[in-house]
Parts: structure tokens; C-alpha cells; sequence
């Protein structure tokens, strides 16, 4: 879809030349001068945007390639200036600053490259004369992935000062602006003042928007603006869910929570939640009938004497969030949820203190939830950012909101998430959703008696376990309560259930032990990891071992981030998953705003019938080996599901441990398969990261171009090589051998106890053992993989994972008792 969008950026040599003060003013003026704009700012920062907001009577809209991907920022922008004539777009720092370490990704030129737009420069002269002109041309010759097309001067002193700055650039210069501080937005601590807090905002908008009308050829900008070409993309749009019921989800807005994405509300909405405003300032008590509480971003050390005054409304949170309801806090709102903020009693939902430091913590975090909360399972990831001067002690709870940079960050629970991370969450739609469905879980909630600040009482809450400093439970009792309903089946994990302390039947890696040359490898890498990775050399491994051409072959961070890459590579018309079936790629296609089509193969054989896949479809997705059942399909069924125009995706995960690797199309360069394979598994390296796809060249070309820049690590890359070896070659039949050994023994004993199983070819083994006896194996001390989160399967199966004979069998004696 091909859509017209006249608009251009504003930017500057570095922060400080007013790119906030003459982009908002333009927004403003250009919208009185009866146009249509539409305010957008490079970066994370919620304040500008605020700005833009009271300028153009539209929502201040961001657009980071860091935290939502290169590929969401047209659409994006598209989605912002819906209805608008043109769009203005503030930088962020310096023209070509960006994420340090990142030849300028994120920068204010990436954005502008990736936009197509054209660029007006905001300099600030107050300190030059001539010399602008010479900074003008460096900057407008230093990258030729962006266009230059009009100079605004900033902070002249005097006409004889105006005529020698701008006789000196060679660009059309738009406007020259002399000093007048009464125009300029005041700072603090984090920069400048919202515009939410100043009773002025709105009388100095009105300054501005005259001073600029004056000062600047509006009719020269909006020419800039037309030059524009026209975006070949389609709006984003939030993914539509449908929850159990739709729940009414509070959002803490007013002086003190400024901050969040436009897009965070539309989320919430389109996930199917009824958003209900609220001030922590003004209101004595949260919305009626509530289901779900969201705190984002904000002032609160600013305010924190009303927040203190506002006793009832700090109760009521407490005892909200006590009582189990399904809470989102951001930066602002986990200091809210504090004990106290620099002695100022705060709401006392967590057992932690915060106070004020001197030191700015400013950066960009790539977090991971360790553990499942009402952002959904363990393994959500998404890149957010830090942004505060504050200090909470704990940093973390018993159970984390994020990991990230080897350490663990805020407090979480099956309820609760509250962390300093600011995150935008059309970066990852599904934390929306499973928000969404905590709240509109029909689980009712019980009052809990709130004496002093100790929330050891909290995890009686039927909504989960809120985070509470005198937590002391079992590893199999904390088992349970993980376990018991996943937010999003979907995103539901092995590595949830085998906690520390049990027997580990729910994971699908190999227990056997890494090889040494294996382990040298990996410290190559990690020797080698003092400068950028080059995944070349693995594709070369790897296309040999395969004797298919390199271009076949792409390296990647497991087989997770090719999912996510190939729900990214088309407008999919009607993908199709075969299932039972791993659903990381129906996790991956809903995040691209896809609703696969599921395709059910009956137990208990699971046999492929392929008339079963809709010929429309355009995408196929199926398991070989499959996850869960151990399946191994014929290499000649599969093909049968080929057809022109479709793209057929076979993830051969766990085929490096079938003895032979019969059935595997891997080898065979077929112009419309796509092969996923895994390293994790296998050779013991969950942690590493290590796969690859094997497909036609344009297809990997395509995957490439979507891939994120370094996204192998340096001791994947090493693993990779070493592992194509004929040493490595070897170790993986004899692997293969021991496990088909091993698998019989687990199938042998099954049979035994009577129990019915799916033939498996894998190195795990679906069995039907009947309805709560994967909980009572679990307090036993037995982790199994449930399987009812996978499509098809209820909860009388799990998945139990090919261990040692020694092992298999003390787990068939519990399976006898559990049984009995």
C-alpha cells in the first residue's frame, strides 16, 4: 500500500539549539495557519511529546527504531498522521547521535533515512557567526542517506549578526529567530517540565506559535514537507483480542503521571479493556468496579507531599493491589507503589523504600521476565529504557519484573509488575493482551486485612502471589502456583516448571555433558567477543556440512528469532500452524498482528493428513520431529504440502537428535521450504542462542535484511562452526543412539504402569496420565512439561523429556504411586 504523507524533520548539530522550542512552535503555528499536523519525537522521551500534544490537538506520538524495530516505525508514523496534511517529526541530540556503540542507530538521521523524510536544521548561533555556514555543510555532507533541505537560525543577537550567519550557509535558510526567553520551556532534574504541570503552557504556546509565524517561512516548510515520497507501508494498527469479559483497567494520569505512550492506551483498547482515568493527586479513591491498574511514568519525588497528603487514594492502592488486582507499574508508579519516597509515605503495596541520589540513570535495557507475571510468562522480551534519579532499596524482589545486564530489576508476581523499565508496548503487543486477560480473569478477589506495611498476608490472594518480604514457600508449592494458569498458554515454557530442587522432566535440552570441544569453542567466542560478531563464517560451516550454496544459509540467534523474522517477512493472507506443534511461531505471527489458522492432527498418532491445510494458505508452519508429540513426519508428506505461492515452514528443532536424521528436508534446496533448525537442544547450549534456516537465497536475503544488526553472538557463532565439525558429526549420531536407548526405557515403563503414549521419535515422549497428576508429580518433585498450552491437548497429557535410565525410573516409581 503506497501512502502519501508530506512531512520533514527537526533537527540539530547536538541538544541545546531549540529543536523542542521551534518544532513545537512550528506544529503550533502551522496548525493555526489551518492545517492539519501531526506531532511525532525521535527517541524514548515522553515529555516533548507532551508538547506537541497541546500544539497540534493530537497525541504526541515517538518513534524509536531501539524499543518497537526499524520495521514499525513507518508504520508507526503512518498510524500518528492518520488525517493530518503533513507530519512533523523532532530529533532527538545531534543529528547522527544515536545508541552509543551503534554508528548512529536510533539516531535522529537513522529515523529520517528510515522515514524518507527531509531535514530542517535547527542552529543555535549564539556563540558563531561564519562558522555555522562551515557546520551547516559538514552536516549536510556527512551522510548522503539524508537530505538537508532547509536551515532555521536559532538565537541571533542582532540583524548585523543575522545577515553574517546566514550569508555564510550554503541551504536555504526557512527563518532567522532572535534570543527570547520568554518562548523557552523551564528544566529540572530530568530535563524540561511537563507541559501537564505548567498553568502557563498554553499562554507561552501561544508566544511561540506567534513568534514562529513571524520569524519562519511556513509556506517554504510545508513545500519541504510535500517533497516527501510516498511510503510504500500500511498504518500499524493494535492486534484485535477478544478476553474472557472486558475488564475496566485504571490509568493513573494527572500532574504527577505524565508519562506513556499514545500507544499503550490503544493497545489496551483494541486487547478488548474499558480505560478508566484517574488522578493519584485529586481523586480519594481508585474507579469503581476496576480490574486492572496501570501506573506509568511521571514526577512523583515532585509531588510527593500531595501524594502523602492523599492518604485515602494511597490506601486504597495498597489495598488493591494487596487484594491481588492485575497491576502494570512504570518508573513513576513503583516509586508510587513504595513504602515511602525520601520519607513521604507513599501507597506501601511493596515492601521497599526510595529515595533521591545524585546519579542519572539513562540507558537503553534489553530485559527478559524471569518468571511468569501480568505481562505474561517467563521469556517476554522487550527493549525499554531507564530514565530517573531516584534509588529504590530492594532493587529487587524474591521474584523480578525483569532481568537484564546479568542482574534482576523490580518486583513481579502472577499479578504484579513494577519496575523503573519504561517500555513501549508496540514494540511487544503482547504484554497488552496478557495484561488484558489478567484483568478479565473471572477469578474473584478476597479483601485482605492491611496492617502496618507487611504483605506476608498478600499471598492468600486468589488473584496470585503478591511480592511480600516474608515469602517462604516449598520449590514444588511455587511450582504450583506458577503453573496453575498461565496468562498466555501460548507463551508457556518448560523452563517455568523445573524450578530448583526438582527433577527436571519439562525441559527439552540434553542433560549429557558438553563436550570439551564444544566448551573451547565457546570460550573462543567469548575471547573473541571484544569487537562486533561475524556470522559468516558459521553460514560457511554450516552451508558445507549441508552442500548447499552460503546463500542458502542464515545463522541466527535459535530458532525463536527466525519465527519472528519470517512473521515479519510478508503480509501474511492466511498463515496456517499444523498443530500440536512448539507455538513460539503463533506467539511471533500474533506479534506481527497475524491470527494464524490452526490445523489439529488427532491423537494419539498425530499422522498428517494434508488435505487438512486450507489451499489458501500462504504460510505452513509444522513440526518435524513436532513438539510436543515426537512425530516424525515423511519427508514426502511434507512435500505434499507445497504449492505455488505458499512458503512452507518445517522446524526440524529436535531432528539433530534422531539417529540419521531420516525425513529431514534440510539438505534439499527446494525453492519454496524454509527449514528452522536448533542447536540449544542438543549439544546442552539453551542459553547460547545458536540456530539457523535453510531455505531459497531470496527468501534468506529477505530474513537478512529484517534481521537485527549482530543479533549472533560471538560464542554462537564459534558453537556453530564447531558443532558442522566430523568430530561434532559424530557426537551427534552417537547422541542420537543413546537417546533412542534412553527413550525406550521411559516408553517400556510407561507401558508397564499403562499408560498411553504417543510414538515418538524425539528425545521427549507425550503421555495421557490423566487430569491433576501433573500437579501432584510436581509436589512430588517431579517437573513434567504440561501440555494443555499447546493447541489440541488438554490436561490429561504432558510431555516428559528423555532422561538417564536411572533418572526415568525413579520418575516412573512416582508415576506408579501418583497412579494408584
Amino acid at each position: 500500500m503506497v501512502t502519501p504523507l508530506p512531512r520533514l524533520v527537526i533537527a540539530a548539530p547536538a541538544s541545546g539549539h531549540g529543536k523542542t522550542t521551534v518544532a513545537t512552535g512550528l506544529m503550533a503555528a502551522l496548525r493555526r495557519s489551518g492545517r492539519v499536523v501531526s506531532g511525532h519525537k525521535v527517541g524514548p522521551d515522553y515529555i516533548d511529546p507532551g508538547y506537541h500534544s497541546l500544539a497540534t490537538g493530537r497525541p504526541g506520538r515517538n518513534l524509536d527504531p531501539r524499543m518497537v524495530g526499524e520495521d514499525r516505525i513507518v508504520p508507526l508514523l503512518l498510524h500518528g498522521a492518520e488525517g493530518a496534511d503533513l507530519a512533523v517529526i523532532e530529533g532527538v541530540m545531534g543529528l547522527f547521535d544515536g545508541q552509543i556503540g551503534g554508528r548512529g542507530f536510533a539516531s535522529t538521521a537513522h529515523v529520517a533515512a528510515l522515514t524518507g523524510s527531509p531535514i530542517v536544521l535547527v542552529v543555535d548561533a549564539s556563540h558563531a557567526s561564519r562558522s555555522i555556514g562551515a557546520l551547516v555543510t559538514g552536516m549536510r555532507d556527512f551522510d548522503p542517506a539524508v537530505t538537508i533541505a532547509g536551515v532555521i537560525v536559532n538565537k541571533v543577537g542582532s540583524d548585523r549578526h543575522a545577515r553574517e550567519v546566514v550569508d555564510a550557509i550554503d541551504a536555504p535558510v526557512l527563518g532567522v529567530i532572535s534570543r527570547d526567553d520568554g518562548i523557552v520551556a523551564p528544566s529540572r532534574h530530568l530535563g524540561l517540565v511537563p507541559m501537564a504541570e505548567r498553568d502557563d503552557a498554553a499562554a507561552a504556546l501561544d508566544r511561540l506559535s506567534e513568534r514562529i509565524a513571524r520569524t519562519v517561512d511556513l509556506s517554504a516548510v510545508a513545500d519541504i514537507a510535500r517533497t516527501a515520497l510516498s511510503l510504500d507501508a500500511e498504518p500499524w494498527r493494535p492486534p484485535a483480542h477478544t478476553p474472557a469479559r472486558r475488564p475496566r483497567i485504571a490509568v493513573a494520569g494527572g500532574r504527577a503521571f505524565t508519562f506513556r505512550y499514545a500507544e499503550t492506551e490503544e493497545l489496551l483498547t483494541a486487547a478488548g479493556a474499558e480505560i478508566i482515568d484517574f488522578d493519584p493527586l485529586e481523586d480519594t479513591s481508585l474507579p469503581a468496579g476496576i480490574d486492572g491498574l496501570y501506573l506509568g511514568g511521571g514526577f512523583p519525588e515532585v509531588h510527593a507531599a500531595a501524594i502523602a497528603a492523599n492518604a485515602p487514594m494511597r490506601a486504597a492502592v495498597r489495598e488493591a493491589v494487596r487484594d491481588g488486582l492485575p497491576t502494570v507499574a512504570e518508573c513513576a508508579g513503583l516509586l508510587y507503589l513504595c513504602r515511602s519516597l525520601d520519607g513521604a509515605p507513599m501507597s506501601g503495596a511493596i515492601d521497599a523504600d526510595a529515595q533521591m541520589t545524585g546519579r542519572l540513570t539513562l540507558s537503553y535495557r534489553q530485559a527478559t521476565t524471569p518468571e511468569t507475571s501480568v505481562l505474561g510468562p517467563a521469556g517476554v522480551t522487550a527493549v525499554g529504557h531507564e530514565f530517573h534519579r531516584t534509588q529504590v532499596t530492594p532493587e529487587h524482589g524474591p521474584q523480578a519484573a525483569w532481568t537484564f545486564d546479568a542482574r534482576a530489576a523490580g518486583f513481579a508476581s502472577d499479578t504484579l509488575h513494577a519496575s523503573y523499565l519504561h517500555t513501549h508496548w508496540a514494540g511487544t503487543p503482547g504484554i497488552a493482551r496478557a495484561f488484558v486477560d489478567a484483568a478479565a480473569s473471572p477469578v474473584p478477589r478476597e479483601p485482605v486485612e492491611c496492617g502496618g506495611t507487611s504483605l506476608d498476608r498478600a499471598q492468600r490472594s486468589p488473584r496470585g502471589n503478591v511480592w511480600t518480604a516474608k515469602e517462604s514457600i516449598s520449590p514444588s508449592e511455587r511450582h504450583t502456583q506458577r503453573v496453575t494458569s498461565p496468562l498466555d498458554p501460548l507463551r508457556h515454557h518448560g523452563d517455568v516448571e523445573a524450578v530448583d530442587g526438582m527433577a527436571d522432566f519439562a525441559v527439552n535440552v540434553s542433560t549429557d555433558a558438553r563436550p570439551e570441544w564444544l566448551t573451547e569453542a565457546l570460550v573462543r567466542g567469548i575471547t573473541r567477543s571484544d569487537r562486533y560478531p561475524d556470522a559468516r563464517p558459521a553460514a560457511r560451516a554450516i552451508a558445507h556440512h549441508l552442500a548447499r550454496p552460503v546463500e542458502e544459509v542464515l545463522p541466527s540467534a535459535g530458532a525463536a528469532e527466525i519465527f519472528g523474522l519470517v512473521a515479519r517477512l510478508r503480509r501474511w493472507r492466511r498463515p496456517v500452524i499444523v498443530h500440536p506443534q512448539f507455538t513460539e511461531p503463533d506467539v511471533a505471527l500474533r506479534m506481527a498482528g497475524h491470527e494464524p489458522t490452526h490445523v489439529l492432527l488427532p491423537g494419539p498418532d498425530f499422522a498428517l493428513a494434508t488435505d487438512a491445510v486450507p489451499e489458501d494458505a500462504d504460510l505452513v508452519v509444522i513440526g518435524n520431529p513436532t513438539n510436543p508429540t515426537g512425530r516424525l513426519h515423511r519427508a514426502v508428506d511434507l512435500e505434499r504440502l507445497r504449492r505455488p505461492g505458499r512458503l512452507l515452514l518445517v522446524d526440524e528443532a529436535f531432528m539433530d537428535a534422531v539417529a540419521g536424521e531420516p525425513e529431514s528436508l534440510v539438505g534439499r534446496s527446494l525453492p519454496d521450504v524454509l527449514v528452522v533448525r536448533s542447536l540449544t537442544k542438543l549439544w546442552t547450549i539453551p542459553g547460547i542462542r545458536a540456530g539457523y534456516a535453510a531455505g531459497p537465497a531470496e527468501v534468506i536475503a529477505a530474513l537478512r535484511e529484517l534481521q537485527t544488526p549482530w543479533s549472533v553472538s560471538s560464542p554462537a557463532v564459534e558453537a556453530m562452526i564447531a558443532c558442522h565439525t566430523p568430530e561434532a558429526l559424530a557426537e551427534a549420531r552417537a547422541r542420537g543412539s543413546r537417546i533412542a536407548r534412553d527413550r525406550a526405557v521411559l516408553t517400556d515403563g510407561l507401558s508397564e504402569l499403562g499408560v498411553r503414549f504417543s510414538p515418538s521419535d524425539a528425545p521427549f515422549v507425550l503421555a495421557t496420565v490423566g487430569t491433576g497428576v501433573h500437579g501432584r508429580l510436581a509436589a512430588a518433585g517431579y517437573a513434567v512439561r504440561r501440555a494443555d498450552t499447546f493447541p489440541g491437548l488438554d490436561g490429561q497429557w504432558v510431555r516428559i523429556a528423555v532422561r538417564p535410565p536411572a533418572l526415568t525410573r525413579k520418575l516412573l516409581t512416582a508415576l506408579r504411586i501418583e497412579l494408584s
